[in-house]
């Protein structure tokens, strides 16, 4: 709204108010910003196989939550670069660093960090997104069960998971629950060059509708 020329007042973030008689300007200029939350799945890609992978249409200054999967990654060893609407990222040819990290500003981006909690040198501890449960699916549930039958060990409480990642990814049908993001960010587990089917991919439908296609360039590139 302060881009269009209202500016609001607040107190807090319980009570928003707006001058009255406010009009609204046109800004010249407003570049829409892609969807940080399926920008996740192709930054993780660059930080698991090597990448490097680069998102255009969004980027450091984004005022999207999920834009602070970046945080994530750089914690797990990864390279993050910035530029003007684009982020790149690159893995540093090793393991991934494990985290212990409390995800509760990014639920959507957090699904993908605990996918790439099995490309880690230890366990890895997802916290605080209890907010998970009344998603799509009970997401912690779903990702415990998923997570398990590539060969994790997974401990799930009321609001986090640990992820102990196997010494060697096993071959898994996942299920998805008609949950778009569990399609998606199990799609990564075939970086660890393990064969991977994924149930239902047409659920992506409601947010991606072409990301299979989108992730197979990618990864036949």
């Amino acid at each position: 709204m302060r881009r269009f020329g209202v500016a609001l007042e607040r107190d807090g973030w319980s009570r928003f108010a707006s001058p009255a008689g406010a009009r609204y300007r046109g800004p010249g200029r407003l570049d829409v910003e892609g969807d940080a939350s399926s920008a996740s799945y192709f930054l993780a890609a660059g930080a698991v196989g090597g990448g490097p992978v680069r998102v255009e249409g969004v980027d450091g200054t984004s005022i999207q939550g999920d834009a602070r999967f970046t945080e994530v990654l750089e914690r797990m060893g990864a390279r993050v670069s910035f530029f003007e609407d684009a982020i790149e990222v690159r893995g540093e040819g090793t393991k991934l660093k494990p985290v212990d990290m409390d995800l509760n500003h990014i639920p959507d981006a957090a699904m993908t960090a605990a996918v790439l909690a099995l490309f880690a040198d230890g366990p890895s501890t997802i916290r605080n997104v209890a907010s998970w449960r009344v998603k799509e699916t009970d997401r912690l549930a779903a990702m415990a069960t998923e997570l398990r039958k590539v060969g994790a060990r997974v401990e799930e409480g009321a609001d986090f998971l640990r992820i102990e990642p196997p010494a060697q990814l096993v071959p898994a049908t996942i299920d998805t629950y008609d949950d778009h993001r569990m399609a998606m960010c199990f799609s990564l587990v075939a970086l660890g060059r393990v064969a991977v089917r994924i149930n239902d991919p047409e659920c992506v439908a409601k947010t991606f509708p072409d990301y299979f296609q989108a992730f197979a360039g990618l990864v036949s590139a």
